[in-house]
Parts: structure tokens; sequence; C-alpha cells
């Protein structure tokens, strides 16, 4: 079984390698890597917090759950934008000037969630 700790760790992990990806020019790798950190993140607060993480729809819920216990309301929003990466990859639709703004505000929602996650 994986430890809730090696989520953390897989969600910073694939913070830096979207990052390294999209100054590459590899926008479709970046896209799904920051996709896996958003939901490594998510999984990591759920399994803290005796949440379901087995499906998109259980990663909706979960991060809705959050969202309210955390008073963030902008939590289900900012994973919509990681769902929307996770669409460009298979798809590569997402225009350039979408890129940077888009990605900085899953950044931010992964690290929020990554203290919602965190031993007390």
């Amino acid at each position: 079984m994986v430890r809730t700790v090696d989520y953390a760790q897989t969600a910073l992990d694939f913070l830096a390698q979207s990052r390294k990806e999209f100054i590459v020019g590899d926008v479709r790798q970046g896209s799904e890597k920051l996709w896996g950190a958003a939901t490594q993140a998510v999984i990591n607060a759920a399994r803290r917090h005796g949440l379901e993480y087995g499906s998109h729809r259980a990663l909706k819920n979960a991060v809705r759950w959050l969202a309210d216990e955390y008073g963030d309301p902008q939590a289900m929003s900012d994973f919509g934008l990681a769902e929307k990466f996770h669409a460009n990859f298979y798809h590569g639709f997402m225009e350039d000037w979408e890129i940077e703004p888009d990605s900085r505000l899953v950044r931010a929602f992964v690290e929020r969630v990554l203290r919602y996650g965190a031993t007390p």
C-alpha cells in the first residue's frame, strides 16, 4: 500500500516535471504532469480525511468536500482547470496564452490541497 506522504511527494515531483516540460515546449506532457500533480494532491488529502478517490467523480466529490471543509471557494474551478490540462494532453486544444495563467492557478491549487492533507 502506498503511504499518504508518497502521494504528496509525487504531487511535488509532478509539479516540477510539469514546469520542465512547459519550458522545453512539450505542452502535452506538461499538461498531463500538471493534472497528475493535482490528482495526487487530492488523493493525499482524501486519504487523510477518509474520502473516496478512486475515480474522476470521487476526486471531484473529494475536492467539493475539501472546499467546504477549508472554506476554499476557488477549489472546484481550479480543479476544473486541472481537468482542462488533462484533456489538453489528449487533444492539444489549449492556446499558448492559456498555459501560463491557468497553470499558475493549478499550481496554487496543488499547494493548498497539499496543506489540507498534511498531518495536523
